[in-house]
């Protein structure tokens, strides 16, 4: 499995259950989250990550034209197998911040993303993290599977 790729997005929502709107950099929290994010807490499913491929078959297979942010991600990461990260797997985003995978795929339900776009994702390939190591992280930095 290839251990190297991008972070291609950032993305942030105020609350859940909403799109969310990309930004440039972030600070993740250790045991917490994304600074200013809806899905930040204490919980299990701190951080989505989606795979930057999916979006764009999704964009090609329906007739889309939907970028970062769309399907209600807060990480688009290219050049990653992320399922077969797995469960307790974790990623290196730029230089410190490091997450643990805690979940992948969730219960599908009439959500904001299938209203909108008819079509989900991270029901089915999203991957829910909690933050090891906090640290800022920026458009384009690198990912590593540890």
């Amino acid at each position: 499995m290839k251990k190297n790729g991008k972070l291609h997005s950032i993305c942030i929502s105020p609350e859940r259950a909403q799109l969310k709107t990309e930004v440039d950099q972030a600070r993740l929290i250790e045991n917490f989250g994304i600074e200013n994010d809806g899905h930040a807490g204490d919980w299990h499913r701190q951080v989505t990550c989606l795979n930057w491929a999916s979006v764009v078959k999704a964009n090609k297979e329906h007739n889309l034209q939907v970028g970062p942010g769309a399907f209600a991600e807060n990480l688009l990461i290219e050049g990653l197998d992320l399922v077969g990260v797995g469960v307790g797997g974790r990623l290196k985003i730029g230089d410190e911040a490091i997450l643990q995978v805690s979940q992948i795929g969730k219960e599908d339900h009439p959500s904001v993303v299938t209203r909108t776009l008819g079509v989900t994702l991270l029901p089915y390939e999203g991957l829910f993290c909690q933050v090891m190591q906090g640290g800022t992280i920026k458009k384009g930095d690198p990912v590593e599977v540890l």
